[in-house]
This record gives C-alpha cells, sequence and structure tokens, in this order.
C-alpha cells in the first residue's frame, strides 16, 4: 500500500493542502528538476494552468504526472 501524505503550499498567497501519494510526489520533484524549476514553482504553474481552477489540485498534480510519462513513453 502507498502511503498517501497531507501537503501545504501558499498558491497566489492562499494558504492550501493536497492528499498525494508518494509516488506522485516523487514523480513531481523529478519533473521540476528536469525542467529546471522549484518544485513549489512547479505546483503554481499546474496550479495556474489546469482545465478546472475550482477542481481538486490533487487530482490536477497526478493527471500531470501521467500526461508527462505518457509523452515521454511516445518518444
Amino acid at each position: 500500500m502507498t502511503a498517501t501524505r497531507k501537503r501545504s503550499v501558499t498558491l497566489d498567497r492562499h494558504r492550501t493542502s493536497f492528499s498525494l501519494e508518494d509516488p506522485f510526489w516523487e514523480a513531481l520533484k523529478e519533473i521540476a528538476k528536469e525542467q529546471g524549476k522549484s518544485l513549489h514553482a512547479l505546483v503554481e504553474e499546474i496550479d495556474r494552468t489546469r482545465a478546472e481552477p475550482e477542481g481538486n489540485l490533487s487530482a490536477a498534480l497526478r493527471v500531470f504526472v501521467l500526461r508527462d510519462l505518457q509523452k515521454k513513453l511516445r518518444r
């Protein structure tokens, strides 16, 4: 069983939290590193550009990781 951890961040001067499984968190850290961004900057970008701004941030982060992996697999 994979642990789901609650994390807190400040996005657009607003404190928010989300729950994410460790493998997704590790993948986000790796993607941020690949893109030369801080993890916080990547999460901010995902939050700012997600299709449903009022939707679930945790889901948006998971979908971002999935799409990144799909792009890499197509190469």
